[in-house]
């Protein structure tokens, strides 16, 4: 008994210890530090690293500034926190077996809370800047669901223009920095992601269903906008001339987000809307259109219903979108993951814009030293499009828009059995069986990767590779139904044709880079510091591809792509292209010397050799010289209190252009089905670069503690060497073929940007901010031979006929044409000299761009909007012109403007070009506004749970009566660009949005 008992208080004892230490480790398992991290104002610094140090844990601060570390045993540990542009600072405590809450306010480092401005293969801290550079990070960038990332700083940087070419998702845009100087090519900014420079190009190929040439596609649409941390637009040449010889329209280098030190975070952005057409052209309704009828006394053209054209293929179009982002790591270790799905339906029907995107990039820290380095980066991307039956250049029956808008409001749209209403024998088109007979798909796959070591010699002397290979294939599947009243699609069997067009093409482009860099950041003599950057580029540009297209299938129940050898033999055709692959060899450096703080001199001298010129012209050089005097850091203004920055800059610079096809300096053939050469374009060994000569003088200040900050800058930039191909006149020229020559023109772009940023209202729970940008621009073209026709007009009445010529004495792009001076007693229109003279009358270059944005917060409350405009920019109302002239009525409809007027204009007027539809382009457009509440953290997983409702193209204050004054139709002829024509594009649309963001 007494053995039995012994064993059982033995088993007690046992147990009550595995109680006491069970419930000992539950008590310890329950031990929480956590904290709040501030800054010198008392406010929330989000993403600060806080470091257990002893310990393998960290974390990173929350939006309110918070953190927290769980399940920490008893015991003393010392907190660290750092935070960009802070003093770190650490904090003992020690843990017993209660929960323990701390706060730290940061002071700010003196020494580094400049923030750091990337420049081109470095970085340099925005106090040492000699340029005219702007940076915006993503809490700066426009709100709403945008496919590429150049739509989040529209408005936002002076000197940068931007226009939407077609509203469809993933349409192009023309961004333009400080006017416009591209005589050919695209007049676009070279962009830069992570260092890695694009070569501008879209792989979705250009063809459609046999209608004609439809719009571009945009091709920055690879990137996803959630993944972008910052974006710098390089202005001026001291700035950009490190990119050499693609630098002269401007460049924009963007960022994209990194890992930060912590634990494992999921953030999530999760948001739909929905979309709306945003402004309508107004043409007759019904009732309008049997009143202007009997004013006209025609009994013909009511067939006595009534409908909306126009509204029958327009949508309330849905989109999703959704973000996920992994991220973490420690200081020696940072990676970040994401992926994205983008869905969003066009406001026209049956159109579409989806996207599947990812990435990853790691930064990693090695050796004991942690001197040597490596940072990776991948991004993969598959966009799917459904594009409209629109176009740039068909007459009235060949697009969508213009099909809807000269549609017969009296006349049925729809059969008794509800298939779409076909005018058998008639060139008027209805828009729905427009759609319902075309389809039009594209897809492109995009893979970025860059793999960049580096190694730290020591603190002021690095090395750095970065290799880098952008793959981009395009796939295009069009078809048009053969039962389609449009000629040349339409079946004829008294002609023995069956009817109908497929086209399949297929684009391939490839770019890789290579850049060696070695940087040196020291004090070099007292109070000189030397921050010099050297480097070796070498890059190389491949594009081909192929477009095959059958005709004559018949009303087969398949896709005419999935069988396009059913088609006629006859109409068969084959082509294929390989551009002659590109190379660029480039030797940089960037030297800026900062003496004090005060003085500040930077030289940069690039020279590039291109394959693309002649062989007289390899090789180019690009030099720039800047300086900037930080007059806040005198002594005579140091104890200042109002003046708190007061930086004068000055610079000059040369940059390049590049941008004409490939192998154009050489003869080059194409090869025809019998063998047979015919010439492309003649060999010019002489050809060389056109060059941008710019100078800038700027100001950069801040008042009250930079409670008000700004800059104004003025800029005269000087484009020579114009680069153009020409017929040669000369005798014994091989052919009828181009020559690329350099003209002897001149183009000028001269302006004043002003910048104005303001911290209105910075109280505990109420903040309130705002900024705006003007921009004032000149563009003349001078010392030019000869006059360059383009701004082709489309539609009846107005073939072979161009609005916009480049001559001497003129802007880019002047529109000279008939001057309009109303109607005579007929109502036929009257011009000056019986319109035998042709005058110049418009002008689609603005004379000011402008932006305007705010932020408003109270509490968890806050509210941001973003405006943008142009002033004194003319556009040319191709739509107007020829789409919905008084002619139509009768069998087509007009224009609302028509009905309006006090005038009775002839039936009989002929079409013709004339100032009559040049209008005021001017508009202030609330481009996004968003108002958003956050709840913060919600139980125990989420966390910094935010909700919002974004608006986009909320309103539009316009004298213009197209669809958008924000608009460019691509109207040019041959290699020259056009500006300003409206040409019944795809509307713009008003999106309204609910999103979540928050992390797990």
């Amino acid at each position: 008994m007494r053995t039995s008992s012994k064993n059982v208080l033995i088993r007690v004892i046992f147990l009550a210890l595995g109680i006491l230490l069970a419930n000992q480790e539950a008590f310890a398992q329950q031990i929480v530090l956590s904290g709040k991290v501030l800054n010198e104002a008392s406010q929330p610094l989000a993403g600060a690293s806080i470091l257990l140090k002893n310990t393998t844990q960290s974390t990173s601060s929350n939006e309110q500034g918070e953190f927290e570390f769980r399940n920490l045993q008893p015991g003393n540990y010392i907190v660290q926190v750092t935070y960009v542009g802070y003093l770190t600072q650490e904090k003992s405590i020690v843990l017993t077996s209660a929960s323990e809450r701390i706060s730290f306010s940061l002071v700010p480092d003196d020494e580094a809370i400049e923030e750091v401005v990337i420049i081109g293969y470095a970085g340099v801290k925005s106090k040492d800047l000699t340029g005219a550079v702007t940076k915006l990070n993503a809490e700066d960038f426009n709100r709403g669901n945008y496919t590429s990332p150049d739509q989040l700083i529209q408005g936002k940087v002076s000197g940068v223009q931007m226009l939407n070419n077609s509203g469809q998702p993933g349409g192009a845009t023309t961004v333009q920095i400080r006017g416009n100087s591209a005589i050919t090519g695209s007049g676009q900014p070279l962009y830069v992601v992570d260092g890695v420079a694009l070569d501008g190009n879209t792989a979705r190929p250009s063809s459609s269903g046999g209608i004609g040439t439809s719009p571009s596609g945009n091709p920055l649409t690879f990137l996803n906008p959630n993944d972008i941390e910052s974006m710098e637009v390089l202005k001026d040449a001291s700035a950009t001339a490190i990119y050499g010889s693609r630098a002269a329209y401007g460049v924009v280098l963007i960022t994209t987000k990194r890992g930060k030190s912590g634990d494992l975070k999921l953030d999530v952005n999760l948001s739909s809307g929905l979309a709306s057409i945003m402004k309508r052209v107004d043409v007759l309704n019904a009732d309008q259109y049997r009143e202007m009828l009997n004013r006209y006394s025609l009994t013909a053209g009511d067939f006595g219903t009534s409908v909306d054209a126009l509204g029958e293929i327009l949508q309330v179009a849905p989109s999703i979108n959704a973000d996920l982002a992994f991220s973490g790591g420690n200081e020696n270790a940072r990676y970040r993951a994401s992926a994205g799905y983008q869905n969003q339906d066009g406001i026209i029907k049956q159109t579409n814009f989806e996207k599947f995107a990812g990435s990853f990039n790691g930064n990693f820290k090695m050796l004991e030293s942690k001197r040597l380095g490596l940072d990776i980066g991948l991004i993969g991307t598959q966009t799917k499009e459904d594009i409209a039956p629109i176009t740039t250049d068909a007459g009235f029956t060949g697009s969508l828009i213009g099909q809807a808008l000269m549609w017969n409001p009296t006349e049925q749209m729809y059969n008794s059995d509800g298939s779409p209403y076909v005018l058998a024998g008639s060139t008027i088109i209805n828009p729905v069986a427009m759609l319902e007979a075309y389809d039009d798909k594209a897809t492109v796959s995009t893979l970025l990767a860059n793999l960049s070591p580096y190694y730290k010699f020591n603190d002021w002397l690095e090395y750095r590779f970065l290799g880098s290979v952008k793959y981009s294939n395009g796939v295009r599947r069009a078809s048009t139904r053969s039962w389609l009243n449009l000629d040349g699609i339409q079946a004829k069997p008294e002609e023995g044709t069956k009817g109908g067009y497929a086209s399949y093409a297929n684009n391939e482009t490839v770019t890789s880079q290579l850049t060696h860099t070695l940087t040196f950041d020291k004090e070099i003599a007292s109070g000189l510091n030397l921050n010099a950057v050297v480097g070796f580029e070498y890059m190389s540009f491949s594009n081909k591809g192929m477009l095959y297209t059958g005709r004559n299938y018949g009303d087969i129940d398949l896709d005419y792509t999935d069988v396009l050898e059913a088609g006629d033999v006859s109409t068969r055709t084959i082509s294929s292209f390989n551009d002659p692959t590109t190379e660029l060899q480039s030797y940089f450096l960037r030297a800026i010397f900062n003496y004090q703080s005060k003085y500040l001199l930077t030289a940069t001298f690039r020279r590039d050799g291109s394959t693309k010129f002649g062989e007289n012209n390899k090789y180019g050089n690009f030099p720039s010289f800047s300086a900037a005097w930080n007059i806040s850091d005198e002594s005579f203004l140091s104890d200042n209190s109002i003046i708190s920055n007061l930086k004068l800059r000055a610079g000059w610079g040369i940059t390049g252009n590049q941008e004409f096809p490939a192998g154009a300096s050489y003869d080059q053939y194409s090869i025809g089905t019998d063998g047979a050469l015919t010439a492309i374009s003649n060999a010019n060994p002489n050809l060389k670069w056109q060059s941008d000569q710019q100078t800038n003088i700027g100001l950069d200040f801040g008042f009250f503690n930079d409670r008000l900050t700004g800059t104004v800058d003025y800029f005269h930039k000087r484009t020579t060497d114009l680069l153009y191909p020409v017929i040669p006149y000369y005798p014994n020229a091989p052919g009828s073929s181009v020559i690329w020559m350099n003209l002897d023109g001149e183009i000028e772009n001269k302006g004043v940007e002003i910048a104005l940023n303001g911290k209105l209202i910075q109280r505990e729970n109420l903040r309130w901010n705002a900024g705006v940008n003007f921009t004032f621009l000149d563009n003349m073209v001078t010392k030019l031979a000869g006059i360059y026709k383009t701004g082709v007009l489309s539609g009846q009445g107005m073939s072979n006929s161009n609005v916009e010529i480049i001559q001497e004495g003129l802007p880019m792009f002047a529109m000279v044409t008939r001057e309009f001076l109303g109607f005579d007693d007929e109502g036929f229109s009257m011009y000056t000299d019986d319109g035998y003279t042709l005058y110049y009358l418009g002008n689609p270059n603005p004379d000011a761009i402008y932006g305007f944005n705010t932020d408003l917060s109270y509490k968890k409350f806050s509210f941001v909007a973003n405006f943008n405009g142009m002033l004194g920019r003319d556009i040319y109302n191709n739509t107007a012109n020829s789409v919905t002239p008084i002619t139509n009525l009768g069998s087509r409809n007009i224009s609302l403007a028509l009905y309006e007027s006090s005038e009775m204009e002839s039936l009989s007027n002929p079409i013709t070009s004339s100032s009559r539809y040049i209008e005021d382009g001017s508009y202030l457009k609330l481009a996004n506004a968003s108002i958003s509440y956050r709840l913060g953290n919600v139980g125990k997983n989420i966390k910094n749970l935010n909700v919002s409702l974004t608006g986009t193209n909320l309103f539009v204050i316009t004298k213009y009566t197209g669809f958008d004054p924000e608009i460019n139709t691509e109207r040019g002829l041959g290699e020259l660009p056009s500006l300003g024509i409206d040409y019944i594009g795809y509307p713009s649309s008003r999106t309204f949005s609910l999103g979540f963001n928050f992390s797990l």
